[in-house]
Formats: structure tokens, sequence, C-alpha cells
């Protein structure tokens, strides 16, 4: 299924149904009189979150969405049946917003989270509300109110308390797949990568988190340069950013400059996610030699001075991986809040 994290769509609610203008014709009734009934409310548009759905591919082919209209009042002072609420189900953690002013809605995070964003328009009076002792033979009636409309933003922001930035290639979907029963896919190239991927992870017995990987960044992703872009947003709602590096054949001078080029454009794109980011993983340390490792991890304890929990990794053999998950979820329980 394509990920989709981002579309717009229209939604209206329905229309009140008309009231009616008309009078008894019973011959039991000799003088007759109004009976004509009020129209129904329209159907209002209500958003409800859901948790078994991970994107808004749905809404890729219909844009266009309209709540049932109310009915016309009836003879005999039937009123019409209001029309039927319209119920989008998006992803827990849809963001809404207004197109035209930008502004947000609503943030809808929770399981059966509801919103009613357009209201249905109210149902119009029927002649027989306007009886009175001085105007017996009324024939006025009114027409239902349209119901509101509203061109909506949505925006998926995907819920993990584990976010994995890096470059490509580095390793992050390798590292969900050690950890957790996700598969994303894996290749020797760049790129593989074009979605976020989310793995839960049982880090003790009765305790786990949800881990996502985003797209490899590159230099001026922040500016909208390669694929990370779009996803940065995705960890705006994770507890903790985890950096990871593919130390292979690279110097510690180089791996140092990597780390700070990913803080700089987590930075640019948003200078609040800096305090999120508190450890780095240093991938594929099966292909160096075990001094070597040594000798990188002291300089790199040295240069960030306790800024960063450092662990050295193997995402591939699942070296490490397991020691790094189980300290990062106890540091997420609640005591070290």
């Amino acid at each position: 299924m394509k990920f989709i994290d981002e579309v717009s769509i229209d939604v209206k609610a329905g229309d009140g149904g008309n009231g009616l203008s008309s009078f008894r014709r019973l011959k039991n009734i000799p003088k007759g009189g109004p009976d004509g009934g009020d129209g129904g409310n329209g159907g209002n548009i209500i958003f409800r979150s859901v948790n078994n759905l991970n994107t808004l591919s749905k809404f890729r082919f219909q844009r266009k969405f309209n709540a049932q209209n109310g009915k016309r009042g009836g003879s005999q002072n039937k009123t019409g049946s209001d029309g039927q609420d319209l119920i989008i189900e998006v992803p827990c953690g849809t963001i809404l917003y207004d197109l035209e002013t930008k502004n947000s809605i609503a943030d809808l995070v929770n399981d059966q989270d509801e919103l009613l964003i357009c209201k249905g328009g109210r149902g119009g009076f029927g002649n027989l509300r306007y009886k009175s002792s001085t105007n017996r033979s009324p024939t006025k009636f009114t027409e239902g109110k349209n119901g509101e409309s509203l061109n909506i933003g949505l925006e998926l922001r995907l819920l993990a308390d584990i976010g994995l930035l890096g470059k490509p290639n580095a390793g992050k979907s390798s590292l969900v797949r050690a950890v957790s029963s996700a598969k994303p896919k894996v290749a020797d190239y760049a790129f593989t990568t074009l979605h976020p991927s989310l793995g839960v992870v049982d880090y003790s017995e009765n305790s786990s988190f949800v881990i996502s990987d985003i797209p490899g960044l590159i230099a001026g992703a922040s500016k909208g340069v390669g694929l990370g872009i779009q996803f940065l947003k995705h960890l705006s709602r994770t507890k903790v950013i985890v950096q990871i590096v593919d130390i292979y054949n690279k110097t510690s001078k180089e791996i140092i400059e990597e780390v700070k080029e990913l803080t700089l454009e987590l930075e640019d794109f948003d200078s609040e996610l800096i305090h999120k980011v508190k450890w780095l993983a240093l991938n594929k340390i099966d292909l160096v030699d075990a001094e070597k490792l040594e000798a990188l991890r002291n300089e790199l304890e040295s240069q960030f001075k306790g800024d960063l929990y450092i662990y050295c990794v193997s995402a591939a053999k699942k070296n490490g991986t397991q020691q790094l998950m189980r300290d990062i979820g106890e540091f997420m329980e609640p005591s070290n809040d």
C-alpha cells in the first residue's frame, strides 16, 4: 500500500430539507387547515481516528465528501427525516487544518477521537408553524439552511516513541528489522526507504515501545533536498531520536562531521527536536577492527562529552541491538520522565 501522509479534501455537511406548505383535505374535517411539516436537518461531517489505519492512501482517489441532505417535510404535519451523519475515519496522529486560513483545527491522536467539523443545515419550517389566531390559513414555509463546508488539509504524523535518523544506507531499516517484527525493505543501495516503517520493540517481558525509521537525509534536506524533508515532521511526535551512522571505511573526523550534519539539518527544520537527540548508534561494527572501534568510541565520547549516549551495534548481525533497545526503553519509563 502506498504511503500517503498529506492530502486535501472538500467536505460538506448536508443541507436541511425544505418545509412544506399544504392543507388537510379530509371529508370528515370540513374546515381543513394547514398541516405542512418541517424539513429534516442535514447530516453532519464527523472525523474519527482509528488504530487500524496507518496511511491516508484512501483519500488519493476520493477528495469530495458530502453528508446526506435532510428530507422535505410532509403533509399531516410529518417532519422530514434527518440526513445521516458522514463519519470519515483517519489514522491516529492525523492533524486537520483549514487550507484557506492554514489554521490548525484538531489533532486526532487517540483511538476513537471524534470531531464534528461541519454541521448540517437546519430544516425549514412548514406552514403549520405559521398558523395563528389572525392567520388561520398560512401558505408561508421556509427552505432548509445550507450545510457547512470546508476545504480541509489532512497531515499524518506517525505515532512512534523512537525515531531513527541517519543518512541513506546507514542501517535504519536494518535496525528496525533486527529489533522488531517489521520488515522494511533493506538493500545495498541508497534510498531503499521511501516511506517510514513502524515496528514494536518488546524491550522487556512486559514493556514495549514503537520505533520508526524515516528516509535517509542528505545535505540540504531541511531545505527540501532529497527524500527526508517530507518525513522529518514525523519526528515531532517521538520521545527520543536516535542518530545512526555507518562507520565502515570512515575516519573519526568523517563520523563526527556526519553527526554534526545530521544535527544541523534537524535543527534547521525544527530547533525543538534537538532536545530529543540523546542517542548515537555506530552501525556496522562487524566490519571494523575491534582495536580501531575502541579508539573511535573513546574519541567520540570525548568529542560529545556526555551529550550523547554512544552505542556500537551491528544491525545486520544483531550485535548490541537488544542492549540499545533495553537501555532506551528503561530511559523512557515514567520514573525517568
